[in-house]
């Protein structure tokens, strides 16, 4: 049992923790999970790597005026891949809490610097919140790792836990951050090198990774954002800013997809309508219908700003801003941290929606998205539904085979499919 002290009261109770909180579990795949969200054939290697993007600017140690410091920007990168045939699932995460001191053990089933496998694979991008870190996904990262794919998950300096500093460098290093990674991958020569590729890759961003994603798609920002007092000093922030040439330097034809969990931004007045149009890759956007955060019509308006490509909504119905993105609060979350004065919990979980539960159904989308545009897999069953889950109705034949009138999500068991919504945009639309 473990002590719980309510924010609200302030009085103590126990916890009774179940042996998956316990473990702090991200490997867990509910029986109700749909068909693509189950761990894939492919035993998981996992290694942590760290680039240093040299001569940088230093956001954080820059003033409102004066000189424009520099520095090596370090970036910590947890990755995960297919290991070889006989590898012996399990292994564990050192990690913080979001307040950023409280030490945790994550529990999953990655092997620390596993055999390769053989093979050619995909690389996948995953970029945090703010503030968030490496393990914040890790629930996706790893299982996308079982099914084929190079995963990495980036570590973004000025914007972890343990080093969260002016919002400033977020705004300006995220999209130069995730396209760094993918160059610092490339170069590799090593056996992960070998295995990797990096000319078929895609990005998965939360909250602020998916502000990121969007400008790394080619959503330049506003010159209006570049001038807010609480962004980036001395029109930092211009280096991504539509119709400059260091945004054009951002276009990058080896990313084939593009997926944003809550994207912040366009609640802030960060894009416009030719920003959207930069975008010309396929995108989803996976988001909770109640998003207080980035605001969920400001989500919906990326949906329908972005006209140059096709693109997905997923709207997990009354859910905030954690939608499908972060794992489980770990059990030392439900305590109230004296550090914050509440429970990490809350950066977490979803007042309406079970963690696990969004996990597994993000883990089947983004399985379907990645495959449908890295590995060219006919994934349009998963896509092509009725738009309303609840609206599918289940009609098999005495031999469970689907019927004319058989409209239920692709994938979902019987009675599982509640909850959410998926629309589509093609090109044009």
């Amino acid at each position: 049992m473990k002590p719980y002290k309510t924010a609200v009261t302030g009085v103590a109770f126990a916890l009774l923790a179940s042996p998956v909180q316990a473990e702090n579990r991200i490997d867990v795949i509910r029986p109700d999970a749909p068909d693509l969200a189950a761990y894939g054939d492919y035993p998981v290697g996992v290694r942590e790597m760290t680039f240093t993007n040299p001569d940088q600017v230093d956001v954080v140690n820059t003033g409102a005026d004066g000189e424009i410091a520099r520095y090596n920007r370090p970036l910590t990168v947890e990755i995960w891949y297919p290991a070889a045939d006989g590898t012996t699932p399990g292994g564990s995460y050192e990690t913080v809490l979001r307040d950023g001191e409280t030490a945790v053990k994550l529990t999953g089933r990655a092997v620390r610097d596993a055999k390769v496998a053989d093979g050619f694979y995909p690389l996948v991008i995953v970029s945090h919140g703010y503030p968030g870190n490496r393990w914040l996904m890790s629930p996706l990262a790893e299982n996308i790792a079982s099914k084929g794919y190079v995963v990495a998950s980036i570590d973004h300096t000025d914007s972890t836990y343990s080093d969260q500093a002016a919002f400033g460098s977020t705004l300006v290093n995220r999209p130069w951050d995730q396209r760094f990674v993918i160059d610092q991958l490339a170069a590799l020569k090593d056996d992960l090198g070998a295995i990797m590729d990096a000319q078929n890759a895609a990005v998965v961003g939360y909250s602020m990774g998916g502000y990121g994603a969007l400008i790394y798609a080619g959503a330049g920002v506003t010159q209006a954002s570049t001038e807010y007092e609480w962004g980036a000093p001395q029109g930092l922030l211009e280096r991504n800013m539509m119709g400059t040439q260091s945004h054009a330097e951002l276009s990058d034809d080896r990313v084939k997809a593009f997926v944003a969990f809550g994207p912040w931004g366009n609640n802030a007045g960060f894009w416009d309508e030719r920003g959207f149009a930069g975008v010309g890759v396929p995108l989803m956007l996976i988001a909770g219908e109640v998003d207080d955060v980035s605001i969920y019509d400001a989500i919906r308006g990326i949906f329908d700003g972005t006209v140059n490509t096709t693109r997905h909504l997923l709207t997990f119905e009354n859910a905030n801003h954690n939608a499908g993105a972060p794992m489980p609060s770990p059990v030392e979350g439900y305590s109230v941290s004296e550090t914050l004065g509440w429970a990490p919990f809350e950066h977490y979980a979803d007042a309406v929606w079970d963690n696990v539960r969004m996990n597994n159904i993000s883990q089947h989308f983004v399985t379907a998205f990645l495959d449908q545009h890295l590995k060219r897999e006919d994934r349009t069953a998963y896509f092509d539904v009725v738009p309303t889950a609840a609206g599918g109705i289940w009609d098999l034949d005495d031999a469970g085979r689907p019927t004319q009138v058989h409209t239920y999500w692709e994938g979902f068991p019987n009675r599982s499919a509640h909850g959410l919504r998926i629309e589509t945009k093609t090109k044009g639309e």
